[in-house]
This record gives C-alpha cells, structure tokens and sequence, in this order.
C-alpha cells in the first residue's frame, strides 16, 4: 500500500509539473506576436510592441485600434516593411540606431509619426538636422611646407570623413617611404606639413631626406584626390584657383555631392 500511494504521489508531482509548463509554453506563445508590416514578417514579444501607451502598435495589440489580418492571421500594417527594422529596433532598445551611411531620415521620419512615437520622431529629426549643418560646413585638408606654407595643396570638401580618408591615405604613402625619418613631416587635424618642398621642372617634390627622395609630387597627390573623390560619389566643383588654367597647376581643390 505505501508503494502505491508513493508511485501515486509522484504521479501527481509529474503530473502537475507538466501541467505548470504546458502553462508556460502557452503563455510564452501567446506573449509572441507576428507583424506583416509590408510584406515583411517580424517576430517579437508583445511586451516589446506595448513599450510605449498610446502609441500605434500598443492600440493595435491591446484592442484599440482595429488593424486588418492577412491571409495567415497575422496583424497587417500597410506601411515600410524594410524600415520597420529600425521602428522594432527602437522599441528594443531605446534609442536611436542606425547602421552607417543611413540617408532615410525623412523617410523614416513619416514612420515614427505613424506609429505615434514622439520620441523617435524627435530623435531621428535631430539627426537629420545634425546631417543638414554638416553637410553645409566645408572641411578643409592642407598638405604645405612647414617653411613656407604658400607652397602646397588645399583640398576642400563638404564631407570631413572624406577629408579623413584622404589625410590617412597619404600619413600611409609618407610613413611607408620614412625609412625611420618621422621627423620629416608632422600631422595635425588639418594640416600636413612636410620639412622640404623641392621645386624642379617635374614639379613641386615632397622631400623626406637629405638625399632628396621623395613621397611623391603634388601633382601625383591632386590626382589621387581626385580619383579618391570620384570613387566615393563626389564631384569636382571647381578649383579655387582658375587663373592658373589648369586643375594640375591649381593651388586648391573643392569637391562636393
């Protein structure tokens, strides 16, 4: 009798167990909701969907706002489904994130008003403002003769990545040719001065040692700029300095997009 009732009391314990995580996986089903968002299928906890009262998902998910089903029964919203990664991101994490080189702000914008976030809304406006300023202000590039500064080249330019990007590539071509001589040039956050600018009849040569080798002309550094510049979608605007008649003979360079 006492095996009887012990296998019956562990019955029960299993059967109870079981019963408590048939609830659970219910629950937790339940709790995950799928989104047809045009014609894009996201997955995601209702929690995460409800994060913010009164916006558009909580009325949708909570019974407030009535919202159409597509043929698999899903919720569907007949809006961006690609830039609703950013919308479900947001409600995720709390913030703004947006992968690099974005350039949907308006776009996404209109979103974040539909789906009634106000801070999201607030948050990719301020973004986009930051974009406008940049874009407006002109970063400059100056590689001169730390003895003369008339002697050189300025590129000018409405994007400082850009800018950054062609300051690199040249700090790379001048160290690789050093041989040991850093002293020769100095770097700051815009300029670049050389130690000896050489003229000759093949051009203005940027000397790193007394034994006269060079990195390069500022011809060869023009033409890099600008093939740089053309790769990456910027333009050639003008050169700064026309009187000279040509861009290889010029004493600035200015490119925009």
């Amino acid at each position: 009798m006492e095996r009887k009732s012990n296998r019956r009391a562990k019955e029960s314990e299993e059967n109870h167990s079981n019963f408590e995580g048939s609830e659970q996986d219910k629950d937790y089903k339940t709790s995950l909701i799928t989104l047809n968002v045009g014609g894009y299928l996201y997955i995601t906890q209702k929690q995460t969907l409800t994060k913010y009262p009164d916006s558009f998902l909580e009325g949708v998910i909570n019974g407030k706002i009535m919202c159409p089903f597509d043929a698999d029964g899903h919720y569907f919203i007949d809006r961006d489904g690609l830039l609703f990664r950013h919308i479900l991101n947001f409600l995720r994490n709390g913030e703004l994130l947006l992968p690099e080189g974005f350039r949907e702000n308006q776009l996404l914008a209109h979103e974040a008003d539909f789906f009634q976030l106000k801070v999201l809304s607030d948050a990719v406006k301020s973004r986009w403002e930051k974009e406008q300023l940049a874009s407006r202000e002109t970063t400059f590039l100056e590689i001169t003769d730390s003895h003369d500064r008339s002697q050189g080249l300025r590129i000018f330019c409405n994007a400082p990545d850009f800018i950054a990007k062609i300051k690199s590539r040249i700090v790379l071509v001048s160290k690789s040719r050093l041989d040991g001589f850093p002293e020769e040039f100095s770097v700051s956050s815009n300029i670049i001065q050389f130690k000896y600018f050489i003229k000759s009849e093949n051009g203005t040569r940027l000397v790193l040692k007394e034994d006269n080798t060079f990195v390069c002309t500022l011809e060869t550094l023009k033409f890099e700029a600008i093939m740089m510049a053309l790769k990456c979608g910027f333009r050639l605007l003008t050169s700064l300095d026309c009187s000279k008649g040509s861009i290889v003979h010029s004493d600035a360079l200015h490119f925009i997009k």
